[in-house]
């Protein structure tokens, strides 16, 4: 269930698009660059965060852990976190993705 979840909250996001990428990996694209990546030998989903310094402060907090082969700035968010939780840090990774995205691409995706 929880991947159809994950799936289900990413398809919701304008302009994302499922991938299927090389690896035994599932990832979630905006504007050809990833927000979400999950997998079936990973007990989570890796999200983005605004900083190093918020990764780390999730990962004390206990709310994720260190996402592997990532940079320091992604988490993995476990899949027995609660549903909002799991909303917020897909909503949050994918709005730093979007806005690194050039202003033409924002453009297209938000009046699509």
């Amino acid at each position: 269930m929880t991947r159809q979840l994950i799936n289900k909250i990413c398809a919701e996001m304008p302009g994302a698009r499922a991938s299927d990428p090389t690896t035994e990996l599932d990832s979630w694209k905006v504007g050809e660059k990833m927000f979400v990546c999950f997998g079936e030998k990973i007990d989570g989903f890796a999200a983005k965060t605004d900083s190093i310094e918020t990764a780390q402060m999730l990962i004390d907090a206990g709310a994720a852990t260190k996402a592997p082969y990532f940079h320091k700035s992604w988490v993995l968010v476990p899949f027995d976190a609660a549903e909002d939780e799991m909303r917020h840090r897909i909503q949050t990774s994918y709005d730093i993705i979007f806005k690194s995205l050039p202003k033409k691409v924002q453009a297209e995706i938000s009046a699509a």
